[in-house]
């Protein structure tokens, strides 16, 4: 066994052309269709965990001080937890309106795969 053509074959590898094939495309297109939902879901979850975590250090009088400051700080953790709340409800209805919208290529190009 010649090592030194194996490694010389698996960098001319990398070097190659790639062929555009159909699984690759077909990963692409499940990644468009995922890819707004994630974000989304992403930056509102990490944006109500601040609210929250804001709330909380209101509430307890890490930041500010009186009455005022713990009543806004439980107004202010109730809409962070919320925000948290409602993140995966939206982010399956995001990923939904996704799915419908590559739904038809996806399909195409798997058949197409499957079919061959």
């Amino acid at each position: 066994m010649n090592t030194d053509k194996i490694l010389a074959e698996s960098i001319a590898k990398e070097y190659a052309p790639k062929e555009n094939s159909k699984i690759i495309a077909l990963k692409k297109l499940d990644n468009k269709a995922k890819l707004p939902a994630n974000i989304f879901a992403y930056t509102f979850g990490i944006i109500s965990a601040l609210v929250a975590g804001t709330g909380m250090c209101l509430s307890m009088q890490v930041i500010g001080s009186g009455t005022a400051s713990f009543v806004l700080g439980i107004i202010v953790g109730i809409i962070g937890f919320a925000g948290c709340a409602v993140n995966y409800p939206l982010y399956k209805k995001l990923l939904e309106k996704g799915k419908a919208k590559y739904a038809y290529e996806i399909v195409k190009l798997a058949r197409e795969i499957a079919d061959k």
